[in-house]
């Protein structure tokens, strides 16, 4: 099974509450930046050992048909067998099924999550520890450096099978042992 969501990372930081000395209040030096990346994730959960692994892409524009099909295939690949991909309703998803069932016929199947229901994915947890603990009140000099810290922080949970586990477990999802 493969769980996949998207998301926007901006220059402008997450404000988040920190800590200072007293009478030091932190104070954030940015400007109004519009440049962003679009970063795909994927969550694979093997059926038979139960191996959570973590996939990822970052682009430079907002996710487009193509984007989702290269990316469903680079998983696929990884992974080595027939999946089913699980995702939301997002056009350039309900257009890349349309373009993957014709080159792979059953080899991949796909479900919807329900709409209105982010939080049954657990790849909004994903999203949620980058954003709110990894990267927050991280302000970023250009877009290379946002890419980088971004490919960083998700290349550190990649190897945090627990902490993959428990993101489903966020979710209502929960895994035998």
């Amino acid at each position: 099974m493969i769980l996949i969501d998207e998301s926007g990372f901006m220059l402008q930081s997450s404000v988040r509450r920190t800590w200072a000395l007293r009478g030091n209040t932190p104070v954030h030096r940015s400007w109004d930046r519009h440049e962003r990346l679009s970063v795909l994730v994927a969550l694979t959960l093997a059926p038979r050992r139960r191996r959570l692994g973590l996939y990822f892409s970052i682009l430079d524009h907002n996710v487009r048909t193509a984007d989702a099909v290269a990316f469903v295939q680079q998983v696929r690949r990884a992974v080595r067998r027939s999946v089913t991909v699980v995702w939301d309703r997002l056009n350039a998803h309900r257009s890349a099924m349309t373009c993957i069932q014709k080159r792979c016929g059953n080899k991949v199947q796909f479900e919807y999550l329900p709409a209105y229901a982010p939080s049954l994915n657990p790849v909004e947890h994903v999203w949620g520890h980058v954003k709110c603990a990894d990267l927050a009140n991280y302000i970023p000099d250009h877009i290379d450096g946002l890419r980088q810290a971004v490919a960083s922080c998700l290349s550190r949970q990649r190897a945090q099978s627990q902490m993959l586990s428990n993101f489903f477990s966020h979710a209502g999802l929960f895994l035998d042992p």
